[in-house]
């Protein structure tokens, strides 16, 4: 028993530190006396103190989408106001009678000339959905298509030229004749606004054959960056035989397209008659 007793104390002796001189040497080496616990709690920073700090509320401001307006009266309707000036439609149903326009209609898918012709929409070739004919003295450009002076005007169509201009006080000297096929034939968002039309110009579209939707948007302000979510929109079904007449600043403020139905639809004809200035009479006539 003294054997293991004394065996015990040499091996206590060896695990721990044998006097302070011996303490003091370690420490001198760099081996801190304290435990890992302690170390870490010197190192601890007191956490700051927080403050409460009242903010209001942001109003948040939320924006709806406005319905589109339906236009389906006869009438004169002011849908705008800005600096550019005063945006006017004319609505005239039943402009042509029933019975004249199917035959009107029939003259004209036969006798006109209808061509489909290649656009040109972000540098790439494509071809319209739906087929034109011009009618005029003066050549007309627009999305980079050039129809070529035709100064023949079908009989049917210098007669309904006149009666447009007995009955609106407008008077015209070129005509962009539309056939829409099917239901799959469409323009898409456009303002009549090329610089050979002069400033303000009139349009009057007559409209013969299957009911579409004329849609129209108002472009936005300069601070919406080209967004149209949020502007005011409109929507005309333009029956057979109806007359529509847009004036004022309408092609400078709005846009209008002739979207593609999901229904089937049968052929359409539109009609618009436009006064198409030379280059010069173009340049005097926006500088006014």
């Amino acid at each position: 028993m003294d054997d293991k007793r004394r065996r015990v104390r040499v091996q206590g002796g060896w695990a721990g530190l044998a006097n302070k001189s011996q303490a003091k040497a370690l420490s001198d080496k760099g081996h801190p006396q304290q435990g890992l616990g302690q170390t870490w709690m010197k190192k601890e920073s007191p956490l700051p103190e927080r403050q409460f700090v009242y903010k209001e509320p942001k109003e948040q401001v939320l924006r709806r989408i406005p319905d589109p307006q339906m236009i389906d009266k006869e009438g004169v309707y002011e849908i705008s106001v800005s600096p550019t000036g005063i945006s006017r439609i004319r609505l005239f149903p039943n402009f042509i009678e029933s019975e004249e326009a199917d035959w009107i209609f029939e003259q004209l898918c036969q006798d006109v000339p209808w061509k489909q012709r290649t656009g040109i929409r972000e540098g790439l070739d494509y071809l319209q959905p739906r087929l034109t004919a011009w009618f005029g003295e003066l050549p007309y450009t627009y999305s980079r298509v050039t129809m070529e002076p035709n100064p023949q005007w079908h009989p049917v169509l210098s007669m309904l030229k006149n009666r447009i201009e007995e009955n609106t006080g407008h008077t015209f000297n070129s005509l962009l004749c539309n056939l829409y096929r099917n239901n799959k034939d469409s323009v898409d968002w456009h303002s009549d606004d090329e610089p050979s039309l002069g400033r303000c110009p009139i349009i009057a579209s007559l409209s013969l054959g299957a009911t579409r939707i004329f849609e129209m948007r108002k472009k936005p302000p300069p601070e919406e960056n080209g967004d149209y979510t949020y502007v005011e929109k409109i929507k005309i079904p333009l029956d057979h035989g109806t007359l529509l007449l847009m004036e004022g600043a309408t092609q400078a403020d709005w846009q209008h397209r002739v979207p593609k139905e999901y229904h089937s639809k049968e052929a359409r004809v539109n009609l618009t008659f436009r006064t198409v200035f030379s280059e010069s009479s173009a340049m005097d006539s926006r500088e006014t």
